[in-house]
């Protein structure tokens, strides 16, 4: 860094210079810790199958699917759905999207991801088709409420059902298979399905991919638009979940300090977001690209969104994700009003070690809680899809020993 003096600079004036340049030079630091991306530990993805993996075929069985729930919680199912076939050697027939629940959105799948790409890349996997056989359209079908976080040998058992039906019709697809405790190949095959084959449609992708461009305009402060923008997914579940909320006036203070701050609608032409404004996945979709692509993702709830966001961030790379200490930061918003604490450079160094080990750093998935018997303890499990290591992250054996 380059420091101009002027010659007739007083002495006092010469240490405010100096003292203004150090305080830059800190500045420039924790721009650099916050901005910059946290060391992987030479970690990787891996999703190839191992030597001893055979794909299904599934040729005379079928299975059907309505998927439920928003836009990740579909992603998600429909990824468990392709593990569920390979183990029963079923075709999967290309799963029905949610019509019917709050999100009230009338996309097919084709609307929200590319169809041809979803087959063509699993083929190798499980056999795909865009519908059943017309001979088997009006045949007897099994309807089945599959288990939630059920394992390989539950859906081994599940292929008696062959023995009396050709098509099975799962009425949910959400949370079907465990997150832990399968085998590698099923494991990986989950994570081929969601990072690789679930690829939005092309209209989709072309946007996202342009709202996610640097911008001449942007600051490291601007970047907030995409940090974010994971909330837009509740914020656009309803015009009512804007007023319950706040909706725009819950921003003011954040818009007050960051001049910068900007929206998919400030960035894209209303020409641009028309095909999409109507239907909430697609919109989904938009925020979810974005949000993986960013800079700096930090969700302002831990919903599904936020969960597959950050499990996607660290199969490509633990691009850092800041988790909120959200009773740690309430605990300091209370010292505010009561004034124990005072805004400036000590609470900034209070929040940022509070978030030191809350970055998006590899670490193994977490298992389930101490103390939780039965099949409660499953819901205490850290999600597979928000932490897909160590089966879909690979690196040396002494990497693997990370916790």
């Amino acid at each position: 860094m380059k420091w101009n003096i002027v010659e007739d600079e007083q002495p006092q004036q010469l240490k405010l210079s100096v003292e203004s340049r150090s305080e830059q030079l800190k500045s420039h630091v924790h721009d650099e810790q916050l901005w910059g991306s946290p060391f992987s530990h030479g970690l990787y993805p891996c999703v190839k199958p191992t030597a001893k993996y055979k794909g299904s075929q599934g040729f005379d069985h079928y299975l059907t699917v309505r998927s439920n729930g928003g836009l990740n919680q579909m992603r998600t199912g429909i990824s468990d759905m392709v593990g569920v076939a390979h183990i029963m050697n079923a075709t999967l027939v290309i799963p029905q999207l949610d019509k019917r629940s709050f999100w009230q959105d009338s996309s097919v799948f084709s609307d929200i991801f590319d169809e041809l790409h979803f087959i063509e890349s699993l083929k190798g996997d499980v056999r795909i088709v865009k519908e059943l056989p017309k001979n088997l359209e009006g045949a007897p079908r099994a309807r089945k409420h599959f288990t939630s976080w059920s394992s390989v040998g539950y859906y081994e058992e599940m292929k008696r059902l062959w023995n009396d039906y050709q098509v099975v019709h799962v009425a949910k697809s959400d949370s079907r298979l465990a997150n832990n405790n399968l085998p590698l190949d099923i494991q990986k095959l989950r994570c081929r399905a969601l990072y690789q084959a679930l690829q939005f449609s092309p209209p989709i992708e072309s946007l996202g991919k342009v709202l996610s461009m640097p911008d001449s305009e942007k600051t490291e402060v601007g970047e907030a638009a995409e940090i974010t923008a994971e909330n837009y997914e509740g914020e656009h579940k309803t015009l009512e979940a804007g007023d319950i909320y706040g909706g725009n006036t819950h921003l003011s203070e954040l818009s007050s300090r960051f001049s910068n701050l900007v929206f998919k609608e400030s960035l894209a032409t209303p020409e641009e977001l028309k095909a999409f404004t109507n239907h909430a996945s697609q919109w989904a979709a938009l925020d979810y690209i974005i949000s993986v692509e960013s800079d700096v993702f930090a969700p302002s709830y831990s919903g599904n969104m936020a969960r597959a966001v950050e499990g996607h961030r660290r199969f490509l790379g633990h691009r850092r994700t800041i988790s909120p200490d959200r009773k740690g930061l309430v605990e300091i918003f209370d010292k505010l009003e009561t004034g124990e604490l005072e805004e400036g450079p000590s609470l900034s160094n209070l929040v940022q070690r509070m978030h030191k080990n809350r970055q998006g750093a590899p670490r193994k998935r977490h298992g389930s809680l101490p103390g939780i018997k039965g099949r409660a303890r499953f819901r205490t499990e850290e999600a597979f899809y928000e932490n897909p290591y160590p089966e879909c992250i690979c690196g040396s054996k002494k990497e693997r020993e990370i916790t």
